[in-house]
């Protein structure tokens, strides 16, 4: 049965950075995309946050949820001498 890797200090700092970049970034681009327009105004910051929040789960799933894949060294074996 494969191990579940423990994320590295360096992996957690940067999957912190890149959470506390996406809350910042989401907060400025909700706060000003609607300045001085009266009436609707298209909401495209949601386009931004939703791809964004894609990418910051996957990052999480790859730092939090990542298993050792025992077939890695026979793979790396293999096209070594391919």
């Amino acid at each position: 049965m494969p191990q579940k890797i423990k994320p590295t200090a360096t992996q957690k700092r940067n999957f912190f950075i890149h959470l506390i970049v996406f809350l910042i970034a989401s907060a400025i681009m909700w706060l000003t995309y609607d300045k001085g327009v009266e009436g609707w105004a298209y909401p495209w910051p949601a386009w931004i946050t939703a791809a964004w929040a894609l990418s910051l789960i996957g990052h999480w799933c790859a730092v939090y949820t990542s298993f050792e894949d025992p077939g890695h060294e026979e793979f790396i074996r293999q096209t070594k001498n391919g």
